[in-house]
């Protein structure tokens, strides 16, 4: 569907250019880039979880490289707010300057911060809340409160000399929240009045129909849950989920129980809310995860991470019966939260292994323990009508779901035309009322491994996939350099080949015959007879094993 395009025009004075970094096609890593007059905005910097086909990548961040010449035009950064994939990647971006302007809610800021601490940054955060104004050089910006699955999150307006942008973040528009902080659709029917030249829009849950479920209708089915269990509760949410672990508290207080969270992240999250108040525990409801043990199963919910089947989380580490905290008959697990596209098989893995060990096991797909942040059809045609945009760009979501909110747009009369359906890196430049596609910049995926930033690349994937799949065998030779006899080996050992080295006995003599034969051909360079060992091993195992392992020769001149 997607063509490669070429580079964008020199950016026109007074027009404004947009680039999505990260976010389109996917479900994570969402950054966006705005630039105009020389200046540049950038909303959300957040982070993607790797997948199987990723192996031993912790994160995947938008691509930065984009900014690497440009990072003193950047006059700030707006968070819309607290998830990993909106967040995540700031400290990634603050290491390459940080004194970039941050402006986010308070609940947002306060999860950033300790991620900020963790890489020993400072940054300058200013904390904003709905119905405020903030003047960043070419750049006007208003906030409008938007209901989520995480409380304090913000549309943001970019007004502009080119025009006026929404950018909406994640939201829904929950009609009974509970915290009561409603979708301000007040401001949006004013910005639809006042004139709408583009509109970035959640495509998350584009392709539901309908409207998102109520939050509150969760609250009774947990409890419903936790009544009925004879023994220990465990709940896996994600750590950000404050409404989800005040259902929780709430319904587990209902029916004399304590509660233990488990999880770093999760008992720093939570800290961070009850301080500030955005999480109300009733008086004596937590316990210590040292103290739980001491007390009957009966009396104990356990609040913790590890809904998405992630390996190294709490909720895997009881499933493979690696944890402390060990799980059986009588108890019961709820995951609460939806499934991420890419996670499916990961979740079920876990689910299967928890069913094994006889533990009742509650999720999505067999009772109402979740209901998503994002909104459905109803909600974005809802949002259409109200806003009539000009443009539209939708964004936050995998193709299907871009395309799907494509669709509804154009069902509320917006020209097909001026619904720009992009991938990431791609350039949009909005003037004179129009967002057209002017070209595309470069933009992939920047693996974080360990310490290091984007220096894994595909083809080190590739390896490491290929020796994951098919093994390696390492080949040791001493070789006389003038007739190219074999003096020492080869010696060859393999791993992850489910072999034994003496099944390579065979191969041997072909070695020494084609090492011999390069040595009459004139062939003395080592590397040169590390390329004659490796295909013929290399051909030897194809055909005899229908293998294609990593092959490592090293060859000794003496």
């Amino acid at each position: 569907m997607f063509e490669t395009l070429p580079a964008p025009p020199k950016l026109r004075a007074g027009t404004l250019r947009v680039i999505p970094l990260g976010g389109l096609g996917e479900i994570g890593r969402n950054m966006t880039v705005f630039e105009i007059n020389g200046k540049i905005l950038i909303v959300d910097c957040g982070v993607l979880f790797p997948e199987d086909h990723q192996p031993g990548v912790d994160l995947i961040l938008p691509d930065l490289n984009y900014l690497n010449n440009r990072l003193d035009d950047v006059v700030g950064l707006v968070l819309t707010h607290g998830h990993e994939d909106h967040i995540g990647g700031v400290p990634y971006l603050l290491q390459m300057r940080e004194n970039i302007p941050i402006f986010g809610s308070e609940l947002t800021l306060a999860f950033l911060d300790p991620k900020l601490k963790e890489h020993r940054l400072l940054g300058q955060q200013y904390v904003v809340r709905e119905g405020d104004s903030k003047n960043l050089d070419e750049f006007a910006l208003e906030f409008i409160a938007v209901n989520h699955s995480i409380p304090d999150a913000l549309a943001v307006v970019i007004k502009t000399k080119a025009g006026t942008v929404l950018h909406t973040g994640d939201f829904k528009m929950d009609q009974l929240p509970l915290d009561n902080r409603l979708t301000d659709l007040r401001a949006f029917a004013k910005l639809g009045e006042e004139g709408l030249d583009l509109f970035l829009v959640d495509s998350t849950n584009a392709d539901v129909p309908g409207f998102t479920p109520l939050e509150k209708d969760i609250g009774p089915v947990i409890d419903e849950v936790i009544a009925r269990t004879p023994n220990k509760v465990v709940v896996a949410s994600f750590s950000s989920h404050v409404h989800r672990v005040q259902q929780v508290l709430n319904a587990a207080a209902a029916h004399g129980r304590k509660v233990a969270l488990v999880g770093r992240s999760m008992i720093r999250n939570m800290q961070i809310a009850e301080d500030l108040g955005y999480l109300k525990a009733p008086e004596g409801i937590f316990i210590e995860l040292k103290d739980a043990a001491s007390i009957p199963p009966a009396e104990i919910v356990y609040m913790c991470t590890g809904s998405q089947g992630e390996p190294m989380a709490v909720l895997s580490k009881m499933a493979n019966e690696a944890h402390d905290i060990s799980v059986g008959e009588g108890d019961t697990v709820i995951l609460a939260s939806s499934l991420i596209p890419g996670n499916e098989n990961a979740v079920y893995r876990v689910i299967d292994q928890l069913t094994r060990l006889r533990a009742n096991v509650v999720h999505k797909g067999n009772a109402k323990v979740h209901v998503s942040g994002h909104a459905a059809a109803g909600e974005l045609l809802y949002c259409y009508n109200l806003l009539k945009p000009r443009n539209v760009l939708p964004v936050h979501g995998e193709y299907r779901h871009l395309i799907a909110n494509g669709r509804l747009a154009e069902q509320t009369g917006i020209p097909a035309e001026r619904i720009s359906i992009i991938e990431d890196g791609w350039v949009v430049d909005l003037s004179e009322g129009k967002a057209e596609v002017v070209g595309q910049v470069d933009c992939g995926m920047l693996y974080v491994d360990g310490k290091t930033v984007g220096k894994i690349t595909e083809e080190d994937l590739q390896d490491r996939r290929l020796l994951s799949q098919e093994g390696f065998i390492s080949i040791f030779a001493v070789i006389d350099p003038d007739s190219g006899r074999v003096v020492v080996g080869p010696e060859i050992r393999a791993k992850a080949y489910a072999e034994d080295d003496h099944v390579f006995d065979d191969v041997k003599p072909l070695i020494e015959i084609a090492l011999a034969e390069a040595a009459k051909e004139g062939i003395r360079d080592t590397y040169a007879m590390q390329q004659v060992i490796r295909r013929t091993i290399g051909t030897w195992v194809n055909k005899n094993h229908r293998r294609r392992p990593v092959i490592i020769p090293v060859v000794i001149s003496g």
